[in-house]
């Protein structure tokens, strides 16, 4: 496991059928999420869900590069309605385990497998070629702000 990677860029939406958009840099908050993002709103696809622990949600770069060599499908990386794209971080190691992200600690909770409903909003066959790559679920043990380009290291 590599542990230190970068982050490619960083993304939020309003609501959960809103696109995702780019943005520069988040502010995550303890106890709540990411400033501005649908799931700190509560306006999420999942908020009604019971659990925590889905603060951020983090994708590999590498994945995404994958999907398109061995499926031919072509996403942007904010179509994986993914906060944070990385690289050079094996994110499916990283559960239960505590990293930094810019001045912020997360904690990865579980994998973030691809559902339906990203597939229904982009590309028919884009959930079985992310199938064990979809990602990461991260809830955030110390707030802060996170950048792009910013570098992803184990404590």
């Amino acid at each position: 496991m590599n542990a230190t990677g970068t982050v490619v860029s960083v993304h939020i939406a309003a609501t959960g059928a809103a696109p995702m958009k780019s943005v520069s840099e988040i502010q995550v908050v303890a106890g709540k999420g990411i400033e501005g993002d649908r799931y700190a709103l509560k306006l999420g696809t999942y908020s009604n869900q019971p659990g925590s622990g889905r603060d951020v949600t983090l994708i590999e770069i590498e994945a995404i590069e994958a999907l398109r060599r061995d499926y031919q499908i072509t996403l942007e990386p904010g179509a994986t309605r993914r906060n944070l794209v990385t690289r050079g971080v094996a994110l499916n190691h990283l559960v239960d385990v505590e990293f930094t992200v810019g001045n912020a600690v997360l904690r990865g909770t579980r994998l973030c497998d691809p559902c339906g409903h990203m597939e229904k909003l982009t590309v028919k066959g884009a959930m079985r070629g992310l199938i064990h790559r979809g990602g990461l679920r991260a809830e955030i043990v110390r707030g802060g702000l996170i950048r792009a380009g910013d570098a992803i290291t184990l404590r």
